[in-house]
């Protein structure tokens, strides 16, 4: 999303909205779901605003509270089989491989989100929700540590209400807003671009975190020697 919407069509919710039309409410809903799954490079956070957006101009017919209600439906659906997933194929999952399922499966990505766990606990599920790749491979954790799964829907339906519901209503209030209905590609990069923000800072927090430990380490080593 970060780069030209031309080279990737499928990413760009004006591209979809001529293919599919009145029907692109149901093949956002297949798109949430497949993301809050297992594919965690699919532009969540930017379509559930455009859809928002659609239902305010009539683009989509169908009311508001029918597409919140199956919008967060199919986000906390595709997090329940994310976390079945991770519990049947978790470890071979994420084994070391080449190609495309490497780059998408790391366990580079696991082990952050097993330190998100840690920090935040069961809140998690709730906070990685608007962290993307985070949102998908938090629910596939979860599953891999056999979290207790009354627990893990209690929560992530929590989150799937706010994140879903919240970000289809606020591009329905603002969709009516000239700037942003003329500048909508500009727009979808701008959240696409906030949306990564806690993971740059969350990096800048672990680098300087660990450079801080160094010199610590660096200094007691010099002690020790003296």
């Amino acid at each position: 999303m970060i780069v030209p919407m031309d080279l990737l069509p499928w990413m760009n919710p004006e591209y979809l909205l001529e293919v599919f039309g009145p029907a692109l409410l149901w093949i956002a809903a297949l798109i949430i779901f497949v993301e809050c799954a297992i594919f965690p490079i699919l532009p969540g956070d930017s379509l559930l605003f455009a859809i928002g957006l659609f239902t305010a101009t009539a683009a989509i017919p169908t009311p508001l509270w029918l597409n919140v209600i199956v919008l967060t439906a199919c986000a906390v659906a595709g997090n329940a089989c994310g976390y079945f997933l991770g519990r049947l194929v978790g470890p071979p999952l994420f084994k070391p491989r080449s190609g495309l399922a490497g780059k998408l499966f790391k366990q580079e990505y696991v082990d952050k989100t097993h330190a998100f766990f840690e920090k935040y606990g069961s809140r998690a599920l709730i906070l990685a929700r608007f962290v993307p790749i985070v949102r998908t491979f938090v629910t596939i954790v979860a599953g891999v540590g056999k979290m207790d799964f009354k627990k893990f829907i209690g929560y992530t339906a929590i989150g799937g209400v706010i994140w879903a519901c919240g970000i289809t209503v606020l591009g329905y209030f603002l969709g009516n807003i000239p700037f942003i209905h003329d500048n909508l590609e500009v727009v979808l990069v701008l959240i696409v671009a906030v949306s990564v923000v806690p993971m740059v800072i969350e990096y800048l927090r672990a680098r300087a975190r660990s450079r801080r430990e160094a010199a610590t380490a660096a200094t007691d080593e010099t002690t020790a020697d003296a």
